[in-house]
């Protein structure tokens, strides 16, 4: 099912793609562990971690927008550098006890040079699926694959840093992020797909006539910043349920588990028939992510949260590989890694904005009132797919239209 889409990408690609999108995963609990380790404040660690996450979500479609102006080469190249010293610096300031405006300046400078090697891969994939003829069953066999690895990163990232921790030292594992930035992003900007896969000129130039992004691309926008809002409240319950019941050391594992079964969900998104229209999928994933969420407001176990979050999983890779592709399909050929890196941003926004709302209200209320907030952003999930129409027109326009 995968063989030509790694035909296509090559032994090279996906490897230094992966590694180098890793440390996104690594940073975010990277940085919470060591400045929480450093400093002996939580509330420290917290801005500290915001700030990296409002970096990233702010400045990560600006870094789309400038792949997609200047090519991807100049731009990852950079921008892994660049990461690769404030992630560095970062660390060092936490070893020092630097004071917390300046830790919270370092990591909006480490968020905000993150290189979006993740939505830069898949739209590099897609570009190079379209150049060569693919059909619309291969792009989303491409996209699949994509986002399996970054349900694969998501999941092994803070088990690389949990496991630092525990062995050595948190600022272990984010000095190690920092090397793979350094060695992988750049490898992956020189990769020669870099060039072969980059928009023309003219292509370039025509999609900047077309500013307005159909509404379809907002919401699908809002999607993501909703997918996030259920990964930070589904965090904020599993940690406040798991301390209750006596078993902290397991909110980890619990969380891990669920990012297992959606890279295999994710994974078998690809077998998916052709027949079946994006939009039914969409629908589909975000009345599963209602079904599979409600639950968890009731369970009040350790094997049925297990449980609970490994259902759920099932439903989240299929939702976010179903909204990239559904973006891939109809925004400008020229705009799709700014578009790509919204989604990310998006998630990564989404996710801290609820886990800070949803961590309180665990505190407060128990785990379900955190729980509720994942099975309410469902819901908005679902009322999104149903109200928004994708018209056909906009589908076939961006077919007909593949990137050179």
């Amino acid at each position: 099912m995968y063989r030509d889409t790694l035909s296509l990408l090559g032994p090279v690609l996906p490897v230094v793609s992966f590694l180098g999108r890793l440390p996104t995963a690594m940073c975010q609990l990277g940085s919470l562990l060591l400045v929480a380790e450093t400093s002996g404040s939580l509330t420290t660690a917290g801005l500290a971690g915001g700030a990296l996450a409002a970096g990233q979500t702010l400045a990560g479609p600006v870094i789309g927008r400038l792949a997609d102006r200047r090519g991807q080469r100049p731009v990852v190249l950079a921008a892994a550098l660049a990461n690769a010293v404030a992630v560095t610096a970062l660390v060092l300031a936490a070893l020092d006890r630097a004071g917390t405006g300046a830790l919270v300046l370092l990591g909006v400078l480490a968020g905000a040079t993150v290189p979006q090697i993740g939505p830069l891969a898949r739209t590099r994939s897609v570009n190079l699926a379209r150049a060569a003829g693919a059909d619309d069953r291969a792009v989303g066999t491409v996209l699949s694959f994509e986002g399996t690895l970054d349900e694969i990163s998501f999941v092994l990232g803070p088990a690389l840093v949990g496991l630092a921790a525990t062995l050595a030292h948190p600022a272990a594992a984010l000095l190690t992020a920092a090397a793979l930035l350094a060695s992988c992003g750049t490898a992956f900007a020189l990769h020669p797909t870099a060039r072969a896969a980059a928009v023309s000129k003219a292509t370039r130039t025509s999609a900047a006539e077309r500013t307005r992004l159909p509404a379809a691309g907002y919401a699908l926008r809002a999607t993501m910043v909703l997918q996030g809002a259920m990964f930070g409240a589904s965090q904020a319950g599993i940690t406040e349920l798991t301390e209750r019941l006596g078993a902290p050391d397991q909110a980890g594992l619990v969380y891990a588990a669920m990012g297992v079964t959606s890279a295999a969900a994710g994974f078998a998104t690809a077998a998916v028939p052709a027949r079946i229209a994006l939009t039914t999928r969409w629908r589909a994933a975000t009345a599963a992510l209602v079904v599979l969420a409600a639950p968890l407001v009731l369970v009040d176990t350790l094997g049925g949260l297990y449980a609970g979050v490994v259902v759920l999983g099932v439903a989240y890779a299929p939702h976010l590989i179903t909204a990239f592709g559904l973006t891939e399909r109809i925004v400008p050929p020229a705009r799709l890694a700014e578009s790509m890196a919204f989604l990310t941003s998006g998630i990564v926004g989404g996710q801290a904005l609820a886990l800070a709302v949803s961590g309180r209200l665990a505190e407060t209320h128990g785990a379900p009132a955190a729980f509720g907030v994942a099975a309410g952003a469902a819901v908005a999930c679902a009322v999104l797919s149903w109200t928004v129409r994708v018209r056909t027109r906009e589908v076939r326009s961006a077919f007909a239209a593949p990137s050179a």
